[in-house]
């Protein structure tokens, strides 16, 4: 499955434990930044995708931007400019 968001928005890798994601999501929320959330103990796959991309841990937030590039734990300010790129 492709998880590229579109333009102008990110896809963030969560749990519903991880106060970073949390964090994350209000920032973002406060920001009208749009992002669509996957739970990597919900939904399968996810997590060993996200270990993947975080040299096999499974660290949340991890974030794809439009671009196809990734991020593990972004400041809101980080994902905002990479966006506007």
């Amino acid at each position: 499955m492709d998880y590229t968001p579109e333009a102008g928005s990110i896809t963030m890798f969560s749990t519903s434990w991880c106060g970073y994601c949390r964090r994350l999501k209000s920032q973002l929320d406060a920001q009208g930044i749009g992002y669509t959330e996957v739970n990597i103990e919900e939904v399968e796959g996810t997590a060993e995708l996200v270990a993947s991309l975080n040299g096999g841990n499974q660290t949340v937030p991890t974030v794809i931007f439009p671009d196809g590039t990734t991020a593990t734990n972004p400041s809101v300010a980080d994902v905002r400019t990479r966006l506007a790129a």
